[in-house]
Parts: structure tokens; C-alpha cells; sequence
């Protein structure tokens, strides 16, 4: 049988191949400038990269979402390193520290309690060099913290529960519930406590009315208090860094190392959720 081409035919085909041609060199492009994202993401070290699925081949799909998994398992593997290296760094400051402070706040404390010295001309000096020592003793005690991390013991909870309960903690605030129903996390419950009341703490101490509790592939604590600036931001999970000026410089660094110890992670979203000048995001395991 012999198939005859018109005129009309052949430009039928022409449009078709040069759509194909055009759609082929449009999606290779997309490809070579998702490629020149991710290197220059890891180039940078930053491993927050998500790149999308939607709109690819299944293969590509398949690829990509293997790429955002790597890249979230370099961020925890990265994650991982800087609190060991931490804890390492922490461990022995505050065993050298408190190897010199003690001795001092034991001599001084004795030469209080010694009938003459309370006599001397010089007690108001000991006693100066005795609440020092003791000050700083306690501060580096507080910083232990960060050493002694007990092992996470993690169970399904309902998400919903777990929020209901952090809620009557501050009756004040107005909070946000949009969690859907029967989201169960393995998560320690104690350890996800502390992490959430230290960031409904620092929401009240940075003014704010309101807190939102949402779920979405992370649980995700935003408010409305202050702005947290670009250069404090870069800073905030570092270990004794804080802009308090009674602060200690722990809540969030130890927030995230008890949110790491578990498999998860705490950061800070840039930009926040839509409303909200702050959110920070809690990574959490499903149990479904």
C-alpha cells in the first residue's frame, strides 16, 4: 500500500518535529540550570535545597527526588558533625574552667567563714572573688547541658494532643491549631517538650501575640513577635551566641542537638510562613 504525502501533511509533520525539537531544548535547559542550582547550592554548603518534581519524565522525577533525599541527608550528616564538634569543644572548656573556679569559691568560701577574715579590710574583696567564682562556676555548669544529652526513647504521639498540651501552657497567647487529624510523629515526647516550650519562651520574649502550630511535612512553631535580623539569624544555633542580656546562649543550640539525637532536626525558615515574622521547622518521622 503506498502512503501519499500532501502538502498539508508534510507541514503537519514539520510543526510536530519542530514542537518536539523545541520542547526537548527547552527541557535540556531546564535540566542543565537545575544542575547549576544544586552544584552551586552544595558549593556553598547549603543542603536546604529542594528541587522540584513537578513537570518532569518519571525517570527525572525519580532522580530528583533521590537528590532532595541526598541533600537531606548531607544536611544531617552536616548537621551531626558541627553539634559533635561542639559538645567536643564545650567538654573540655568547661572541665578546664571549672577545674580552675572550683578551688577558688572552696578557698574563698573558707576564708569567709574564718573569724578573722570577716575582721579584715580585705573582705569585701574575698567576698567579691567568692560570688564571682560561684557565678561563673554555675554558668559553666549550665553549659553541661550540652554534653549530657541522655539517650531519646521515641514513641508514636498524636501531634494534636501533644499541641493541646504545649497550648495551656501560656493561656495569654492566641494560638493556631492547623494540624491535621490523627498526625501521629516518633518522636520522645520530653525531648520535644523542651524544644517547643524554649521556642514558645523566646516567642514571648521577643514580644509576640500570637503562635501557630502547622504540619506539613515538618511541624512548623511561627510568630509574631520581632524580626530576628540576617546577622543574628546566621548565629543562633552556635553555642553561647545570644543578644540577651541575661541570656545563656543554650535554648537553641541544645533545641537542636535533642532534636538531632532523635533523627530529626530544628531550623530556621527563611522567609517564614506567610503572616508570621518568625518560623522555625521541627523535622519529625511519621509513624504512618
Amino acid at each position: 500500500m503506498t502512503i501519499t504525502l500532501t502538502h498539508t501533511h508534510l507541514w503537519i509533520l514539520l510543526a510536530v518535529a519542530l514542537t518536539a525539537t523545541c520542547y526537548i531544548v527547552r527541557h535540556q535547559r531546564r535540566l542543565k540550570r537545575r544542575a547549576h542550582l544544586m552544584r552551586e547550592a552544595m558549593r556553598n554548603h547549603d543542603f536546604t535545597f529542594s528541587l522540584p518534581v513537578v513537570g518532569w519524565l518519571p525517570g527525572e522525577r525519580a532522580l530528583l527526588r533521590t537528590l532532595n533525599a541526598l541533600g537531606h541527608d548531607m544536611r544531617m550528616l552536616v548537621a551531626r558533625n558541627e553539634v559533635e564538634s561542639w559538645q567536643r569543644l564545650t567538654r573540655v572548656l568547661t572541665h578546664e574552667i571549672m577545674n580552675a573556679t572550683a578551688p577558688i569559691c572552696s578557698i574563698s568560701q573558707t576564708l569567709l567563714e574564718n573569724p578573722p577574715s570577716k575582721a579584715s579590710e580585705y573582705k569585701e574583696g574575698i567576698l567579691t572573688i567568692h560570688d564571682i567564682s560561684h557565678h561563673l562556676y554555675a554558668f559553666v555548669e549550665n553549659y553541661r547541658k550540652l554534653t549530657q544529652i541522655q539517650k531519646p526513647c521515641r514513641t508514636a504521639v498524636d501531634l494534636n494532643a501533644f499541641a493541646a498540651k504545649i497550648r495551656t501552657t501560656n493561656t495569654s497567647l492566641n494560638w493556631k491549631m492547623e494540624i491535621p487529624q490523627d498526625t501521629i510523629v516518633l518522636t520522645d515526647e520530653q525531648m520535644l517538650t523542651q524544644v517547643v516550650l524554649n521556642l514558645v519562651k523566646n516567642a514571648v520574649e521577643a514580644e509576640a501575640d500570637t503562635i501557630c502550630f502547622q504540619w506539613t511535612d515538618s511541624l512548623l512553631v511561627s510568630n509574631d513577635g520581632k524580626n530576628i535580623p540576617a546577622e543574628v539569624s546566621r548565629n543562633i544555633f552556635v553555642p553561647f551566641f545570644t543578644t540577651k542580656p541575661q541570656g545563656s546562649g543554650i535554648g537553641l543550640p541544645l533545641s537542636r542537638q535533642l532534636m538531632i539525637y532523635q533523627g530529626g532536626d530544628l531550623t530556621l525558615l527563611d522567609p517564614p510562613v506567610a503572616g508570621y515574622h518568625v518560623t522555625f521547622s521541627i523535622s519529625l518521622q511519621t509513624a504512618n
